[in-house]
């Protein structure tokens, strides 16, 4: 008879049935890091070309403060249509698959990133373009909300006991990776061929977008050529999937899901000012150069690389929940001297800001990508990953996009940094309430 795990009776053994070690191989590795590379690529390439160059693009008519705000709520979208996003594909994973998911995900997300790159602007069809820039991005935003649960899923399902971490660290490395190449690549073509050239706002911002095509078919080859996960496989071959996996998680695991919307809610906000607002912020307000801001990224990315591969192997041996803890703590007091630091207004002081912030998320982000799906029964588990990992991004990320600039506007950078300080302290007391699960069978 199967048994679903409930919010009442967390089981803190490993499991007797682990996957093969053969199976947590080079591929699975790669294809999980491959399509959470892409993911994030789009979205630091879009959030830095909304920052620069959107709201002359797309929003000519504006005011610079109001075009701003019109380019950052488009990126908001895709945080509105994530949930909707890992439903669906939740269902469809944890009824078929999470390979066949992962493929439909990533052609999706793909199809639409390169579509951005393509499109015309306002300037040649009017109205139009800022009509289809937000639908590309609605059906960005429902492939996206697919993706990452798929891969966190295939990393953590594929790995021995006392390994998820190390092996989902990969999914979520992927974060890492698109910061510092979607920096490099603004950068490159920044220096190439000026920041305030016309060729820029004309046709270097769409290089980016172009390029993920690459980023694309590698991601497409490597998951054509892996196999379903075999916690997966068996769990289907004993007829232990269901029919409404997303009923299901609601109706025994509602407790777990809202805790973990929590949690990933303060990650998420911090996240999107770090990785998005700071660019804005540090161009328009404090007027530094955008390459300075765009090599900044890059040194911030670069440290939340090496904390997130630190994070997620040291959350094997001491466990995953005291780790996102401690750094939900280190952001939220890092949030209130964020802002004062920036405005101190030199590369050094908006450099130690940036790439503090930064490494403290890679801290928590590193072993979330085992900690959510450890949460969650195998039968629904892609469904539980997935909604509480996008309603979290809805909560945090899109909601401080749409305030962060009046906010500022109103409070100066202030006002927003005691914000974050209090969504980070709504994922502390989550993580209080939220058992250990680094030890617990995912069969």
């Amino acid at each position: 008879m199967t048994t679903l795990a409930t919010d009442a009776a967390p089981s803190p053994t490993f499991a007797p049935d682990t996957p093969p070690p053969e199976r947590t191989d080079r591929r699975v590795a790669l294809a999980s890091l491959a399509g959470t590379t892409i993911e994030f690529y789009d979205y630091f390439i879009y959030g830095t070309a909304a920052a620069l160059v959107f709201n002359k693009v797309f929003f000519p008519n504006l005011s610079p403060t109001m075009g701003a705000v019109a380019a950052l709520a488009t990126l908001a979208v895709v945080f509105v249509f994530r949930p909707l996003g890992s439903a669906v594909f939740g269902h469809i994973g944890d009824r078929l698959g999470r390979k066949r998911t992962l493929v439909l995900t990533l052609t999706l997300m793909g199809l639409c990133t390169v579509g951005v790159g393509v499109m015309p602007g306002a300037a040649t069809i009017g109205w139009v373009a800022p009509v289809l820039l937000v639908l590309f991005r609605a059906a960005q935003g429902f492939a996206v909300g697919g993706e990452w649960a798929g891969a966190a899923l295939f990393a953590s399902e594929n790995a021995a006991d006392g390994r998820r971490g190390r092996l989902t660290m990969y999914p979520q490395l992927g974060a890492c990776v698109a910061f510092v190449l979607a920096s490099l690549t603004f950068l490159v073509v920044n220096l190439s061929i000026g920041e305030t050239s016309d060729a820029f706002v004309t046709w270097g911002w769409r290089v980016p977008f172009l390029l993920s095509a690459g980023l694309i078919a590698v991601g497409l080859y490597v998951r054509l050529h892996t196999s379903e996960t075999p916690v997966f496989a068996r769990a289907r071959s004993r007829g232990e999937t269901t029919r409404a996996p997303f009923l299901e998680v609601w109706r025994r695991q509602t407790r777990t899901m809202l805790l973990a919307i929590g949690v990933t809610t303060g990650i998420f906000g911090a996240m999107t000012v770090g990785s998005v607002y700071l660019t804005t912020y540090a161009t328009t307000t404090l007027h530094l150069g955008m390459s300075t801001i765009l090599l900044i990224d890059v040194l911030a990315a670069a440290a939340a690389c090496v904390t997130t591969v630190l994070a997620s192997v040291w959350s094997d041996r001491i466990g995953r929940r005291g780790l996102v803890l401690a750094s939900c703590i280190g952001l939220a007091a890092w949030s209130l001297v964020l802002f004062p630091l920036m405005n101190v207004g030199t590369p050094l002081a908006v450099g130690t800001a940036v790439v503090v912030l930064l490494a403290l998320i890679g801290l928590a982000y590193g072993p979330l990508g085992a900690y959510l799906p450890e949460m969650f029964a195998t039968r629904c588990r892609y469904t539980g990953a997935g909604v509480s990992y996008n309603l979290g991004g809805v909560a945090g990320g899109a909601v401080i996009l749409l305030i962060a600039a009046p906010l500022s506007a109103t409070w100066g950078g202030v006002g927003l940094g005691l914000y974050m300080t209090a969504m980070l302290l709504v994922s502390i007391g989550c993580l209080v309430a939220l058992p250990e699960t680094y030890r617990r069978p995912l069969s």
